[in-house]
């Protein structure tokens, strides 16, 4: 079955490319939906079969290049099927929201399905070269889209964007064959190494292998100083291209380390800890302050991710120190960062998925531009300002649940650390309100360019059906998490055994 759900977007893809040219373009974006609509369906059969306390589920292996101890090993546990879930339900939305795109519908339509394999692959690969094949793929299927859909300067967003991550790609290689040469016998398997915890006792070994998958996964999430690709990709990206890239892609970066780095390295890491809680408060503080001084929209949702990504850093490092915390704090602090994950993904997504309406009808994304949008799109600003104060942490909604984990649990081993992150909480508040009120609030005024239309419509059927979900999704889990938190709380439990050891 999870071998279906990860290969199935990608045959879908080969089957548009088997119709005939002169197909309809509606034809393309209905399979597209259906085939988007039938993975959600197959996660949400797999999340009801699922035991929250069984370990690894639905595992397949298969032989594939063994002289090199590279294997086909795809599984599921609490960590992974919530991102699993995340990437189908945005990567239906995507789909709903692209039903009146009318450029090379079917080349877009079959490079979004081939990116969902990757990033389906990817979370469910316990390979380490698995994981690195998807991982780059994804890069690869993301360039083409921004290059091929996105905006005015497509080509050079693009090429940053393949550049900085295809380097830290390659890092992450050199650490994975680190890893693989210290276990004995030499394998990626990932059970395997973090059975093996190869690198134990060997103090500068593990420092430079933890180095090497740091910076790889550090690029990918992206954290302070490797982010600088980050908010020209997403602005020149089209909606549905930024939604899937802030996300699901950069959620790669952040699930690497509670899957590699920290059960496989375990002493590396917590005695390294430490710099990535800086590293954690430094994207916090920055990205929101960056974020502040912007007037694109765009921008400035895009620098909020290095924001909520910061938060997440700070909670797996947190999470290391094992002297004067509880192992109940500690397990609080990486159940919030993989909640963060599924918050994140839902948020910024529909954050992302309104800016392209904005644009769709503004062609632009300068908020000087606008006033008063609210009174002739209610709906649109509605939407909009919900998911604007569930970004910020606003109780009720799931980020305020992965917050809160967040900071409770990386309280205790760092107080003045987790004193700091808690500044960029009204920072966000401070950015998204001034936002809101400069968009949606005051006499109207609409960008007055040439090509504009002279009025603003309010959300379409197709955006809201990509939306909504999305929303009510965030509320669901701000007021009911106890679905999602049973799922991953014996995953992190098992996590931390495994630092601690």
């Amino acid at each position: 079955m999870l071998t279906a759900l990860v290969f199935a977007p990608t045959a879908v893809a080969l089957l548009l490319f088997a119709l005939p040219r002169r197909t309809a373009a509606t034809v393309f974006r209905t399979v597209w939906v259906l085939a988007s609509a039938l993975e959600l369906a197959l996660i949400i059969v797999m999340w009801a079969g699922y035991e929250a306390d069984g370990g690894m589920q639905y595992e397949q292996r298969a032989r594939w290049i063994p002289s090199a101890g590279v294997g086909y090993h795809v599984g599921v546990d609490g960590l992974s099927l919530p991102l699993l879930a995340l990437t189908c339900l945005l990567f239906l939305a995507c789909a709903l929201y692209s039903l009146r795109e009318n450029r090379r519908v079917r080349e877009f339509a079959a490079l979004f399905l081939f990116l969902q394999t990757t990033c389906l692959g990817l979370f469910a690969a316990l390979d380490l070269i698995l994981f690195f094949v998807f991982f780059d793929l994804s890069i690869v299927a993301m360039y083409f889209i921004i290059a091929g859909w996105g905006h005015q300067q497509a080509g050079r967003a693009a090429l940053k964007f393949f550049l900085y991550t295809f380097i830290g790609s390659l890092a992450l290689l050199l650490g994975f064959i680190g890893l693989y040469l210290a276990a004995s016998p030499h394998t990626f398997d990932m059970v395997e190494l973090t059975r093996q915890n190869p690198l134990a006792g060997r103090s500068v070994y593990g420092g430079l292998v933890l180095f090497a998958v740091v910076v790889g996964l550090a690029v990918k999430t992206p954290t302070v100083p490797f982010h600088t690709w980050l908010p020209l990709a997403h602005v020149e990206a089209p909606a549905a291209g930024s939604a899937i890239l802030a996300g699901v892609l950069l959620k790669m970066g952040t699930y690497g380390f509670v899957r590699i780095a920290m059960p496989m390295l375990p002493q590396a890491w917590t005695r390294y800890a430490l710099v990535l809680v800086v590293v954690g408060v430094l994207s916090v503080l920055h990205g929101a302050l960056v974020a502040l001084a912007q007037t694109d929209f765009k921008r400035m949702v895009a620098y909020t991710s290095v924001n909520h990504m910061g938060y997440i850093v700070l909670a797996v490092g947190a999470a290391a120190a094992t002297a004067d915390s509880s192992a109940q704090a500690r397990s609080l602090a990486v159940t919030g960062a993989v909640t963060q994950m599924v918050s994140h993904g839902l948020l910024t997504g529909a954050l992302f998925l309104l800016a392209g309406a904005l644009y769709e009808r503004g062609r632009t994304y300068d908020m000087t531009s606008y006033s008063g949008v609210a009174a002739v799109a209610p709906a649109f600003a509605a939407m909009t300002g919900i998911a604007a104060f569930a970004s910020l942490g606003l109780p009720g909604f799931s980020g305020f649940i992965a917050e809160f984990q967040i900071f409770t649990g990386s309280l205790g081993p760092r107080p003045v650390a987790t004193a700091l992150a808690v500044l960029g909480i009204l920072l966000t508040a401070g950015l998204f309100l001034r936002a809101l009120r400069q968009v949606f609030t005051g006499p109207l005024r609409l960008p007055d360019a040439p090509g504009t239309p002279r009025a603003f419509p309010d959300i379409r059927v197709h955006e809201g059906l990509a939306v909504v979900p999305l929303l009510v999704l965030a509320v669901v889990l701000g007021v009911a998490p106890r679905f999602l938190l049973d799922v991953i709380e014996p995953a992190s439990r098992t996590v931390l055994e495994l630092v601690a050891r």
